[in-house]
């Protein structure tokens, strides 16, 4: 891949942040994984999501924060792996750098490419896991289904909707959202 440094993996933080801008990836496990240009529906999805999630952290003066990607989210220790989250929900301050965030969001959402599928469902649903992310949404356009998956004693308990359904947010007892326009 261009850009991507000329040595052997493990690939680290450093080297993720030396990549040029023109060039999107993700490092997991020091691994650099490609990502393609999302399409539109793919971005009017990310846009209504994280409009709807802001305006009601907003109207009920909430301190969380919400970040569309590209948003760095560096999810280990040992700084092999950064991961670029359609959507972040973070509400410890703490974890915010100048880079982006520094641990495990509160929220992830991930809209399915179709290109690479498993991507979503199988590597970053585990990494999410172990990472300790409280709640994990998979949105699928293709399939016009949402994947929830909710951090319960170290397991997610999961939970699956259509597009038609209105779908209560785990961390947010009081937001709904419905995916219905995107039927």
């Amino acid at each position: 891949m261009s850009g991507i440094p000329a040595h052997t993996s493990p690939y680290t933080e450093d080297d993720y942040y030396s990549l040029p801008e023109t060039v999107r990836s993700e490092l997991i496990d020091g691994r650099f994984y490609d990502m393609p240009a999302p399409g539109r529906i793919h971005q009017e999805i990310l846009m209504e999501l994280a409009g709807t999630i802001r305006d009601h952290i907003r109207s009920k003066a909430g301190t969380c924060r919400v970040y569309p990607a590209p948003f760095a989210v560096c999810l280990s220790d040992d700084k092999k792996t950064v991961v670029e989250p359609d959507i972040s929900v973070i509400c410890d301050p703490g974890k915010l750098t100048d880079r982006g965030c520094d641990g495990a969001p509160d929220w992830i959402i991930e809209i399915v490419s179709p290109g690479n599928p498993g991507h979503d469902y199988v590597r970053k649903l585990n990494l999410y896991l172990e990472a300790g992310v409280r709640e994990y949404w998979i949105v699928d356009p293709q399939e016009k289904q949402v994947i929830v998956y909710l951090l319960d004693k170290d397991r997610f308990k999961m939970t699956a909707y259509t597009f038609t359904d209105r779908i209560r947010a785990g961390i947010y007892d009081d937001l709904w959202i419905n995916l219905k326009e995107f039927e």
